[in-house]
């Protein structure tokens, strides 16, 4: 019995302002799951047809797939409300940086600032990223 293939695909682009290029990112998605069940059902042989467990279990099998998406999703925003949270907490203490050239760079956290989402604590003027810290001490109280 023949079986024909399925094309549909969908494809996301990772459309990001200010960008030249774009990159198809492939993923099955819901609908072309069914599509390939329809493929299934309507290709099957009718005098040896597939059992219905495993139709349930490929059902299940993408429905964990699709909670782990999720729960990934919701990581990645936890994530980045830590940091967020993170630098805030940082604001009035004298903090220990390693600047890009390799040198140790000590200044009172002003603010922080939002990179592509990325919080920035700003020292001495200049914007650094979190991963660029080394130390935090409390700054001296002045009454």
């Amino acid at each position: 019995m023949a079986i024909n293939a399925i094309n549909s695909v969908s494809t996301l682009t990772g459309a990001s302002t200010g960008s030249t290029s774009r990159m198809p990112i492939q993923t099955l998605g819901q609908e072309d799951f069914l599509k390939l069940l329809v493929a299934q059902l309507s290709a099957q042989d009718p005098m040896n047809p597939q059992k219905d467990t495993e139709f349930i279990a490929q059902m299940a099998q993408f429905s964990s797939l699709e909670q782990s998406r999720a729960m990934q999703s919701g990581i990645t925003g936890l994530r980045s409300d830590q940091q967020i949270l993170q630098a805030n907490s940082m604001i009035g203490r004298t903090v220990t940086l390693q600047n890009n050239s390799g040198t140790a760079v000590t200044g009172v956290v002003t603010g922080v600032n939002l990179q592509s989402e990325t919080p920035q604590v700003i020292v001495n003027g200049e914007a650094y990223p979190l991963s660029q810290l080394i130390g935090v001490t409390a700054s001296p109280v002045t009454p």
